[in-house]
């Protein structure tokens, strides 16, 4: 199996998770393909619902700058650290939903500039990646409680800011993310907790640009339950929309700004990803 067909494989089998992650994948995966085309047709299919991965796909089509690429995301990862860890102060307690890289690394970044906060997390069924989450920030020492996505008023009730991380954003400003996000997002509207998203602006979505519609993504039933009894349907839909009209913010490399305002300087910045369409 060559390293191409190793990391679609891994990327469907959530060997390889987060939007970002996948993206760097993509990447390296791409830069030591013989055949770069069929290498990006392979890729991009891997998962159709991720605009990150098919935005460094059309990079490496235009550019073909793997290591240059690799190395503006690390130096825009230390941007969105540096600005994502100045919105968390001493003794808040942060709320975050499932596992995002993004937001775990602007965690680190507040705990090493020696600010004490502590963490709530939302388990987020099926799959648990905010046990993922937990360990990350355990392991760096900062206190973290797990909560069941039940109890996530619980976890909101006393929190001073919600931050959570992002797989895609419309034309309209709609941030995609876990399954979930929308419905604590409304929560922590109603006790006035700000509600801030976390992420590389690649993953704003072009298409939508042109009328399309970003695919919820669904998986298999089974993921819930296996056998579940006759008559009984399953919904097992991994992302949802979240109403720009909750968020307070998009921290990004381009700065902390409201998505309407988001939108206008990725189409400034990032004049390539709406050419040629």
């Amino acid at each position: 199996m060559d390293i191409v067909d190793k990391t679609v494989k891994e990327i469907k089998e959530l060997k390889i998770q987060g939007a970002e992650n996948i993206a760097r994948a993509a990447i390296i995966a791409w830069s030591k393909a013989k055949d770069k085309k069929k290498a990006s047709e392979k890729l991009a299919k891997a998962r159709p619902t991720e605009p990150m991965l098919r935005n460094v796909l059309k990079y490496l089509e235009k550019f073909g700058d793997a290591e240059g690429l690799l190395k503006k995301l690390d130096e825009d990862r230390k941007k969105i650290e540096e600005i994502g860890s100045k919105k968390i102060q001493d003794g808040f307690i942060v709320y975050t939903h499932c596992h995002s890289s993004t937001v775990t690394s602007i965690l680190k970044r507040a705990w090493k500039d020696g600010k004490k906060f502590e963490v709530h997390v939302t388990e987020t069924r099926p799959f648990f990646q905010g046990r993922i989450t937990a360990k990350e920030l355990a392991t760096e020492g900062i206190p973290v409680t797990i909560f069941v996505d039940s109890a996530a008023r619980l976890a909101l009730k006393k929190a001073n800011i919600m931050m959570i991380g992002c797989d895609a954003i419309t034309a309209e400003g709609i941030v995609i993310n876990k399954i979930g996000s929308e419905l604590f997002a409304e929560v922590a509207n109603r006790y006035d907790v700000p509600v801030y998203v976390a992420t590389h602006s690649l993953k704003f979505d072009p298409l939508t640009f042109f009328g399309f519609e970003v695919e919820i993504e669904k998986r298999a039933t089974k993921e819930v339950w296996d056998r579940p009894p006759r008559g009984v349907k399953i919904s097992n839909y991994v992302f949802e929309k979240i109403n720009p009209k909750l968020i307070t913010g998009i921290i990004s490399e381009l700065g902390v700004l409201k998505p309407e305002t988001f939108i206008q300087e990725v189409k400034r910045v990032y004049r390539w990803l709406i050419e040629e369409r």
